[in-house]
């Protein structure tokens, strides 16, 4: 089964940016579309980006829309989430995830792999 490791968190001020990392191992990645979620404390995990397996379609929740840019490099089979113009309410654990089986690319119920999180913090 692949791993996923994100990485790149971090305690930011309002209006920084950050790029987070998530590093496949174990297999590749490379032919399965890749999300993004978030979960804020007290708050159900929710949507973020999401990426077709070829890189070519891209989406995105409306909170982050024009802020965020998800991406891919296959050959290192690794996605990305830069983060621009980051704002006190997109404090979360960020979690990458992996669908194997198709279905929406917006509910945590079409993934099926995981990465544990990382932390992003973004002070006022």
């Amino acid at each position: 089964q692949v791993q996923l490791v994100e990485s790149g968190g971090g305690l930011v001020q309002a209006g920084d940016f950050l790029r987070l990392s998530c590093a496949a191992s174990g297999g590749t990645i490379r032919n399965l579309p890749m999300g993004w979620f978030r979960q804020a404390p007290g708050k159900e995990r929710e949507f973020v980006a999401a990426l077709s397996w070829s890189g070519s379609n891209t989406y995105y929740a409306d909170s982050v829309k024009g802020r965020f840019t998800i991406s891919r490099d296959n050959a290192k089979n690794t996605v990305y989430l830069q983060m621009n113009s980051l704002k006190r309410e997109d404090t979360a654990v960020y979690y990458c995830a992996a669908q194997t089986s198709g279905g929406s690319y917006r509910y945590t119920r079409n993934y099926d792999w995981w990465g544990q999180g990382t932390q992003v913090t973004v002070s006022p």
